[in-house]
């Protein structure tokens, strides 16, 4: 299939592309690397009237390093992270996710940005973000706000920004140099969306022990305090967590959603069985 027909404007600053959202309210959508938003347009699973391309401008492409935290504009791509061309206040995990997202064709041009802004369950950074305590920073006509991440999805393909804002940057705070974690992600083959994936930090400088279980069937469920999986094993604790995220119905959900888990805590190299 084609998309229906649509407008397509590509502002050269920020201003104007929050003034093309308020002109349009409803019928606007925003475009960054296009990698989730042009196959929902061929397939007419999305129908706006107006595309507001967003990839080139020059603040949601910037990076900058304060003394605690990294700041990454939202069109920075999955590739600029996976190739270390930005820092990762992460000690490598977003390294390694970014790394593990579908094809170098789809990194090239995907952002992380756009990937937390689309909302899928399966997204990667959807699930990863919560789990760093990042923070979407967000513009609107109305001025700029700041919403943590574990708060921005408020469902499957759903978030707080309104429909006249725009996701303009991230802030990531910097791991400690004493900080650990580990990620694991099942898909049944390269480049398709995970069935289950998970991922642990510690970070006692921090007083941070976490972990995230993904995708569910909404927003990724974070487990704040992870010491029964970073310590001794604790398996009827890890099955209860994974009830608790929501996709312990089905056995083979269950087993799946557990084993990333499980693996993802002894990758953190603290793990006894």
């Amino acid at each position: 299939m084609k998309p229906v027909a649509f407008e397509y404007e590509a502002p050269s600053d920020l201003a104007g592309a929050l003034a093309l959202l308020t002109r349009n309210p409803g019928v606007a959508k925003v475009m960054a690397g296009g990698q989730s938003l042009g196959p929902m347009l061929n397939l007419r699973l999305a129908q706006p009237q107006l595309v507001v391309d967003v990839r080139t401008l020059r603040e949601l492409n910037q990076v900058s390093e304060e003394r605690d935290s990294v700041v990454l504009g939202s069109c920075i791509t999955h590739a600029a992270i996976e190739d270390a061309r930005v820092p990762d206040a992460t000690g490598g995990l977003m390294r390694a996710v970014a790394a593990d997202i579908a094809y170098r064709a789809v990194r090239n041009r995907g952002t992380i940005g756009g990937s937390l802004c689309h909302a899928d369950p399966a997204g990667d950074w959807v699930n990863l973000l919560p789990l760093v305590s990042a923070v979407a920073l967000i513009a609107g006509p109305q001025g700029r706000r700041e919403v943590a991440v574990k708060r921005f999805m408020t469902g499957a393909f759903s978030t707080v920004l309104a429909e006249d804002e725009i996701l303009v940057g991230l802030r990531i705070p910097k791991f400690s140099a004493g900080a650990r974690w580990g990620y694991y992600k099942f898909s049944r083959k390269p480049g398709e969306f995970a069935e289950a994936m998970a991922a642990v930090v510690v970070d006692p400088d921090r007083g941070l022990c976490r972990a995230v279980i993904g995708p569910t069937h909404g927003a990724p469920h974070v487990i704040e305090d992870a010491h029964f999986i970073t310590g001794r094993y604790d398996p009827e604790r890890a099955l209860a967590a994974v009830a608790a995220a929501g996709v312990a119905d089905d056995p083979y959900e269950r087993q799946v959603h557990v084993t990333a888990l499980k693996r993802a805590a002894f990758r953190v190299g603290a793990t006894q069985a």
